[in-house]
């Protein structure tokens, strides 16, 4: 089955040349793009009308905690810093169900969706009461976009000087098991794979040097990816050097935890060295510009990263901590933040959205088949309308799409098929999704 987006306002290709084309078409065949440019035609194929819109290839999340979905703006976790933060959520996550991970994911992923995001990272690294990263999984498929789960994993609990209550925390050789076990059963490492796992411990003060460093040696041998939280704000560093005699990047580099199949989360507090690091071995990180605000970690690096040839993608991070998931908003928050730090020269709203884009499809090793409009690569398309209120006046329609809206997509297309469609998704009804998740929220707050 063909489908032909045509006579878009502007097509946002993010090629080698970075060309946008004006007042041309895309055609798509058997989730692929075919062909580019004006006047294409396919008299069989499905028509949708772009005129009015831009289209840009569609937006990647490197990073979130879908089941936080259900715990958004808790009043004792509003105003804390990380750790204090942490604390005050674990309790409230030991009383998860399975259906509580299944809605959530279901909840955070339709959010992006409409927020024109195409493929999404998750990280789950808590499993209580018979919970399971096959949860999170097949929830996914119920929405319709590309997901890379990863098996997530705490096992030092507080009674062994970590951060999470012992009731949340598993046993290691538990835990490399599972991992086999969900990478045997769910990775799926064709270029157009809907579903790709990775191993996620969960960060460097709550697992073990062993496991990290066995983590790093089993997703070499399965040939999937890593990734992690890394030197997120102050006290991720004073940690570090109190408990390793080394900072975030050392201890990365020390356990086999940088190079092109790896990627950290925040990496706010980087330094040259580190930054140089991940340049020289390809390591990717997942910028978090809207969380990172809301726990006052500070303003990553950004812009040194970016000069230094570091692989940078956008993520929202969970939802207890943006507390949304606008992936658009991301981007301009990326924007404005690195602004703020370096002036106003620091970033333009087309290299937000680059980040947006082929950044993230770069960091989850899919920048072959994914994340710029070509032909040859796979289907993932947004396009956004751009006569609305939201972006009237508007001189530059690509540079509105990140500075002023819109920030729900009208159509979203993934592998070829219709995610969204005028604004809506085909493959959930909204409305129960939302009442289920009030209720779930119900009973944890009860």
């Amino acid at each position: 089955m063909q489908t032909l987006i045509r006579n878009a306002d502007v097509i946002v290709t993010l090629d080698a040349t970075r060309r946008e084309l004006h007042g041309a078409s895309i055609l798509i065949d058997d989730g692929a793009i075919t062909a580019l440019g004006p006047d294409l035609r396919a008299p069989e194929a499905e028509i949708i009308d772009a005129t009015g819109c831009v289209v840009t290839p569609g937006l990647v999340n490197t990073h979130h905690h879908l089941y936080q979905t259900l715990t958004r703006a808790v009043p004792g976790g509003q105003d804390a810093l990380l750790f204090g933060w942490l604390r005050t959520l674990y309790p409230i996550w030991a009383r998860y169900t399975p259906q509580d991970f299944h809605i959530s994911t279901q909840l955070g992923l339709a959010e992006l969706a409409l927020s024109g995001c195409t493929m999404s990272s998750d990280h789950l690294y808590l499993y209580p009461n018979g919970a399971r990263l096959d949860d999170t999984i097949h929830a996914a498929k119920d929405v319709g976009i590309r997901f890379h789960a990863t098996r997530g994993a705490m096992s030092i609990g507080e009674s062994n000087g970590g951060l999470p209550p012992d009731r949340l925390v598993e046993d290691e050789s538990a835990i490399l098991d599972d991992c086999i076990r969900v990478v045997d059963t769910f990775h799926d490492a064709r270029p157009n794979a809907m579903i790709r796992v990775g191993l996620a411990p969960c960060s460097p003060f709550s697992v073990s040097r062993e496991l990290m460093r066995d983590a790093a040696l089993l997703a070499r041998d399965k040939g999937v990816m890593l990734h992690t939280h890394l030197a997120e704000n102050d006290e991720d560093i004073a940690y570090s050097l109190a408990q390793f005699g080394c900072r975030p990047g050392q201890y990365a580099e020390d356990l086999g935890w940088t190079g092109a199949d790896v990627w950290h989360a925040h990496c706010v507090k980087l330094d040259d060295s580190e930054i140089h690091l991940f340049a020289k071995s390809l390591t990717g990180v997942a910028h978090c510009p809207c969380s990172n605000c809301r726990l006052g970690s500070g303003i990553a690096p950004v812009r040194p990263m970016r000069d230094a040839g570091v692989r940078v993608g956008l993520g929202v991070d969970g939802s207890a901590s943006n507390d949304a998931g606008d992936l658009m908003n991301e981007a301009r928050m990326a924007l404005l933040m690195q602004r703020v730090a370096r002036g106003a020269d620091a970033m333009s709203a087309r290299e937000a959205l680059e980040i947006a884009t082929l950044g993230g499809a770069t960091v989850l090793g899919r920048a072959d088949v994914l994340g710029s409009l070509e032909a040859g690569k796979r289907a993932d398309i947004a396009i956004w309308d751009v006569t609305r209120l939201q972006t009237a006046g508007s001189w530059d329609p690509v540079a509105a799409l990140v500075l002023c809206g819109p920030h729900r997509v009208k159509h979203l297309l993934v592998e070829g098929r219709q995610v969204v469609r005028d604004g809506q998704l085909t493959g959930l009804d909204t409305k129960t999704l939302a009442a289920d998740a009030r209720r779930a929220t119900a009973r944890l707050m009860g």
